[in-house]
């Protein structure tokens, strides 16, 4: 039986579900949640013997704020108990099947967990360390500006989402059982209440835990894990039909009955192997721009209608929020937002400059800070594939982070420029204080992104600040680039087998492969490629 996932035990209590919204100020006292589903139930709140929350979310749409809680009531005894399995997988015997699984990223580990369930060995090979040595690997970057170029923000245990703050929330819902994800997650120590939050988190000082009794799950039950195994080839049948293993670059090779490719959306590397080897794949849609950083207190001043400088109610969480628009042909969007967060170095090689955002569990940093990316379809990076084909794509990240290497000065100091200067057009003298350790430099950004990007980052700006009043502020600052938003390349599979359609035995997954977009989608994905391989008779 999968993890977290149980049949409800039998009760003679009837069970109903009632959605109340209630003012801030009240949203915590139980005997008004039972007054108002009492009288949304046509019931008398004295007969609700038990109630519980189900979904907790803020409306900020207006002033005041209001709550929304889901509920589930009782009248005639207690509800059925609503606890978290505790993670059992049953020993593997001597003589199982394998299936080797290339990366140990959300895809990769939740791939393995349900091959363990469904009887076969998981090989979790991983270029990087385990998360509790990897934390060491990021000081150098942090504050030598040295990139640990296997073990870094992108690459090691839990994958690059171990280290950017564990936003669970998705829309994936039609991709499996979302609850299922985050049950296991709790059934590995991430908190409960993930379960009940309508954006739920996790936080980069916890994940690493989570991750770690993952793997000890895995390890439990018969499973292997290989850390600084870098994948270096494909291993194939005798006619070269089937994928049947991998080479690593220290000489070993691991072998099994299907590859699970689960390699995150920066494992370059991996696309350049399968060119050469002849791997057809695709380009893809993807979208790059800058973080932008404001004061925490001002976006929360914004997004809860009060007066800057008003302190924010206890009961409500660092603000967050969510902007898009369409500018002729491209979307304008943030990403990744994190509120009470910081900035980080995700570089992977030493002659680049990358920005990503993550938060602690606490969400207590003075700054919020989002991606402000634009759309980049295949038709804008034409002119690079004479030289690199089908990676026209990576090599146009690769251009913009190289860029901010040289802008920036060199040790992981990033270009930076202030909101109210970029839409003028013109040099900031100063620059306002950050979360971004390795430090700024002040660059006309203006100049050093691509037009089609500025301009459409320009209108896309105005309208938002539009929508979120105070949000264009000299007080804010853009720092590039954020260009690791998701793959320009998707490895194709076929849609009911999940295989590469001419390579049987690849299971392109998760991120790198083009099939998720974030941790919950990449787990169910993993999910759905190791029961897809599992059920292949060889």
């Amino acid at each position: 039986m999968a993890v977290g996932i149980r049949p409800l035990e039998m009760s003679r209590a009837p069970v109903q579900t009632v959605d109340i919204i209630l003012p801030l100020e009240q949203s915590e006292d139980v005997e008004l949640w039972k007054k108002k589903a009492g009288r949304k139930l046509k019931i008398h709140p004295k007969s609700i013997e038990d109630i519980r929350l189900r979904k907790h979310s803020i409306d900020a749409r207006k002033s005041p704020v209001k709550i929304q809680l889901r509920l589930e009531v009782s009248t005639n005894g207690p509800l059925p108990e609503d606890s978290v399995q505790e993670p059992s997988y049953a020993k593997l015997g001597s003589n199982v099947r394998k299936l080797v699984i290339v990366g140990s990223g959300p895809a990769g580990m939740f791939a393995a967990l349900r091959a363990i369930e469904l009887g076969w060995r998981p090989i979790l090979l991983e270029r990087g360390k385990d998360a509790i040595k990897r934390r060491f690997d990021l000081a150098p970057i942090l504050r030598e500006g040295r990139v640990v170029e296997d073990s870094n923000y992108c690459f090691g245990e839990g994958g690059a989402g171990t280290f950017s703050d564990g936003k669970l929330y998705t829309r994936a819902t039609k991709r499996g059982p979302v609850r299922f994800v985050y049950e296991t997650l709790v059934a590995h120590g991430a908190p409960s209440r993930i379960l009940t939050d309508a954006h739920p988190h996790i936080g980069s000082n916890l994940l690493p835990n989570v991750v770690r009794a993952m793997r000890e799950s895995i390890l439990a039950a018969g499973g292997e894990v290989h850390f600084e195994t870098r994948v270096t080839g494909f291993l194939r049948s005798v006619d070269g039909k089937r994928a049947v293993g991998v080479s690593s670059r220290d000489g070993r090779e691991f072998t099994g009955e299907g590859v699970i490719l689960a390699t995150g959306h920066s494992a370059r590397d991996i696309y350049r192997l399968l060119q050469a080897e002849g791997v057809r794949l695709e380009q893809k849609a993807f979208a790059v721009g800058v973080r932008i950083e404001h004061p925490q207190p001002l976006i929360d001043s914004i997004q809860y209608h009060y007066e800057r400088g008003t302190e924010r109610p206890r009961i409500l969480p660092a603000a967050a929020y969510r902007l898009a628009t369409k500018i002729e042909d491209r979307g304008v969007h943030s990403f990744c937002m994190c509120p009470g967060g910081f900035i980080v170095p995700a570089a992977t090689e030493n002659d680049e400059v990358v920005v990503n955002g993550m938060s602690l569990a606490r969400r207590d940093s003075p700054f919020a800070n989002s991606g402000l990316v634009v759309t980049v379809e295949p038709e804008d990076t034409r002119e690079l594939e004479a030289e690199h084909g089908i990676l026209a794509g990576l090599a146009f990240q690769k251009n913009l982070e190289r860029l901010a290497s040289v802008s920036g000065g060199g040790l992981q100091k990033a270009p930076a420029q202030r909101v109210t200067d970029f839409l003028k057009g013109k040099l900031s003298l100063s620059l306002p204080k950050s979360s971004y350790f390795p430090g700024l430099t002040s660059c006309p950004l203006h100049e050093l992104m691509p037009e089609f990007i500025v301009w459409r980052m320009k209108e896309g700006l105005e309208q938002f600040g539009a929508s979120m009043r105070g949000y264009i502020t000299d007080e804010s600052c853009l720092i590039g680039f954020e260009t690791r938003t998701s793959s320009p390349v998707r490895i194709p599979r076929d849609d009911t087998s999940l295989q590469h359609p001419e390579l049987e035995g690849l299971y392109p997954c998760g991120e790198g492969a083009g099939f998720a977009g974030g941790i919950v989608s990449a787990a169910l994905d993993g999910v759905r490629c190791a029961e897809a391989a599992c059920a292949v008779s060889v």
